[in-house]
């Protein structure tokens, strides 16, 4: 497992978050995940 860092837009603002996924996950998938993150944070 490793740890990325990644920086969503969301609603015109920029937000970092990070996501542990397993080595092998695809960037698509890690950028898939980070985006529901910080939907479901943000989402009030």
């Amino acid at each position: 497992m490793i740890e990325v860092f990644v920086t969503v837009n969301y609603k015109d603002r920029n937000f970092q978050t990070n996501v542990i996924v397993k080595k092998e996950t695809t960037w698509e998938k890690i950028e898939l995940l980070a985006a529901e993150q910080v939907k479901k944070q943000w989402n009030v």
